[in-house]
């Protein structure tokens, strides 16, 4: 059963931070906080008619009489009118970088967990570093792991002797930091651990847990420091790891690391590859890079140079497109030559990124390309493609790119159910306390049932009678069409979909396991007639989530949670919030979707999914 926050344990608490924590930490444009939720800070963002009462004075000539200058109040007040924001009076503007409301949530949220169970936290640490490409989250764990009390300090027997030694879970976020591979840190996660940690809401955090002396002013880094200097260190001694970084744009990343946890290079090559300028400090102490005959390696703009001269340039240099765009003249521009030379250096994630740039430049009309193209976008693990296709112009390139979406939603599923056989039941709740919501509902099933295997998906909608509906194809166009006709109204009774799906005889298989999806508010009948009708049906549930969904006029109930507490079986639940998120979608639905053990003989213990965290070895430095 799904319990109160204060009440939950370790485990519940971390099912559900992975099911509704999706906010991202950093942002690199001007926000909004909107009572602790980043918007992005646009136009479109500002009190109804506050742009035109200040933009006022503008709309006519000025008098002979009022001075020039009376105008620059209404123009100066436009970046203040864009940080106002209509969903609340208590909304300020937020400036790039780290939001804090958001950063505090989540580590906190994790500092909650680790309290109650630091194994957990350390073993889903070394998940996160290895099996998850969450970033911010990555980063949190890190840091906490970095900074939290268990050191590998020695236990002592009562004669003083050392009988053994505690675990040491800082030397996680060290490994965490370290690691090479696939899922390695980058630079600026490595440099953001440091800003998280130094943030005061973050700082307070770590000294009220008892990390850090309550009294002291600087803010705890645990083994931030020296596991930063290892990391410069590993990329300094192997120099094509360092000349690397550079040429992927990390270069002022890396010098901000080295200043903050004051890194001594061994040589002056780290100096010259990052184009660093030194000179010797008051005391006379630096021994590297001040002897005068530094040689610098600058990066020069392409200015004076003619298109066919840079493309010959980035082939010689093997040059990237970050690296490369930052150099073109004014003149030049990014022209289509170009980037047909840049695209060798485009990773598959960054070729869905430009769509928008390569249909302007007429470069998808290309055969060759548009099949690069094409295959970029089936390797999509996320979402974000349909915001890309905001910016197109063709409805033939919007399509794709929804396709694209459709093919990421399609790998999550078959990465979390592998070879087992899985089925899945949604049941959609179209009752009367749906009506304002039902909207909504339509729009987070388009985006997780388009890429959905059809024979193992089953959709019933219901409100006292339960509809069977099966989409053509499980595609957006398909599952839109399916949907277009579902409209909010009349009781609810969760077990009329069980009874329409028995009547269009829906089979699971006979060591198969179903997880049961509810869509809607889950006010309806009792948990323990709905349980009863899973029985009565003949429908076995291995696990059951709800996506809440509750109409702002309504009050939500506890049906499905009192159900899957009655058939003892896992359950969970995610905010329908966080499905507008192009990340969080894939993460959901392979949290949700870990297959469970089919196993018949006894109620489920806990959700598979745990089970695979617990599982984690630990991860330890070399």
């Amino acid at each position: 059963m799904n319990l109160p926050a204060e009440d939950r344990g370790a485990a519940d608490r971390l099912l559900h931070l992975v099911l509704n924590s999706g906010a991202h930490l950093w942002h690199n444009r001007p926000g909004i906080d909107s009572n602790g939720q980043w918007l992005p800070a646009t136009r479109g963002r500002r009190q109804p008619g506050a742009a035109l009462s200040a933009l006022a004075p503008l709309a006519r000539a000025p008098g002979p009489e009022e001075a020039t200058s009376s105008l620059v109040a209404p123009v100066a007040a436009l970046p203040a009118l864009l940080s106002t924001d209509a969903a609340g009076p208590g909304a300020k503007r937020v400036a790039p970088g780290l939001f804090a409301p958001a950063a505090v949530h989540l580590y906190g949220t994790l500092l909650d967990i680790y309290r109650l169970d630091p194994e957990l936290a350390a073993r889903f640490a070394s998940y996160a570093a290895t099996e998850s490409d969450w970033r911010d989250l990555q980063v949190c764990l890190a840091a906490l792991m970095l900074v939290q009390h268990r050191t590998g300090a020695p236990v002592h027997d009562d004669d003083g002797s050392v009988a053994f030694h505690d675990d040491d879970y800082r030397g996680v976020g060290v490994a965490m930091m370290l690691r090479l591979g696939d899922r390695s840190m980058t630079p600026k996660q490595v440099l953001r651990v440091a800003h998280l940690l130094e943030t005061p809401e973050i700082a307070a955090l770590n000294r009220s847990a008892g990390f850090a002396d309550p009294a002291g002013r600087k803010p705890p880094l645990g083994r931030w420091p020296a596991a930063a200097r290892r990391w410069l260190a590993h990329r300094e001694r192997n120099a094509p790891l360092l000349d690397g970084l550079v040429k992927a744009g990390y270069k002022e990343t890396i010098k901000a690391l080295a200043r903050k946890c004051g890194y001594k290079p061994a040589t002056d090559r780290f100096f010259s590859v990052l184009g660093w300028a030194q000179k010797q400090a008051a005391g006379g102490h630096r021994t590297v890079g001040v002897g005068g005959d530094l040689v610098l390696q600058r990066r020069e703009r392409f200015d004076g140079l003619g298109e066919a001269e840079i493309c010959e340039r980035i082939v010689a240099e093997k040059l990237s497109f970050k690296e490369t765009v930052g150099r073109l003249p004014a003149g030049v521009g990014l022209t289509p030559a170009i980037m047909v030379t840049l695209l060798p250096s485009l990773s598959d994630r960054d070729v869905r990124i430009l769509t928008p740039t390569l249909e302007s430049l007429g470069l998808l009309a290309d055969a060759e390309i548009r099949a690069r193209w094409e295959k970029a976008l089936l390797s999509a693990t996320d979402q974000r493609s349909l915001n890309v296709a905001r910016n197109v112009r063709g409805a033939d390139v919007r399509e794709s790119l929804e396709v694209a979406a459709e093919a990421a939603v399609a790998s999550a599923v078959s990465d979390a159910v592998a070879d087992e056989d899985v089925h899945v039941f949604f049941l959609v709740d179209k009752s009367g306390s749906m009506e304002g919501a039902i909207a909504k509902s339509k729009e987070t099933l388009v985006r997780i049932l388009a890429g959905f295997p059809p024979e193992r998906l089953h959709i019933a909608t219901f409100d006292t009678m339960g509809r069977v509906l099966r989409p053509k194809v499980t595609s957006r166009a398909g599952v839109t069409h399916l949907l277009s006709s579902v409209n909010a109204g009349g009781g609810t009774l969760h077990g009329a979909a069980l009874r329409a799906l028995r009547v269009a005889e829906v089979e699971i298989p006979a060591g198969a396991a179903l997880i049961v999806i509810v869509v809607g508010d889950e006010a309806g009948e009792s948990g323990s007639g709905f349980a009863e009708a899973f029985r009565s049906y003949g429908y076995r549930p291995s696990a059951i989530a709800l996506i809440v969904n509750v109409d702002s006029s309504w009050q939500r109930g506890s049906t499905v949670r009192d159900a899957s507490h009655d058939l003892g079986v896992p359950f969970s639940e995610v905010e329908v919030g966080q499905f507008d998120d192009p990340y969080q979608v894939t993460r959901v639905l392979k949290t949700l979707l870990d297959a469970p053990v089919a196993d018949r003989s006894r109620p489920a213990a806990s959700y598979p999914w745990l089970d695979k965290v617990l599982a984690t070895p630990l991860l330890t430095a070399t």
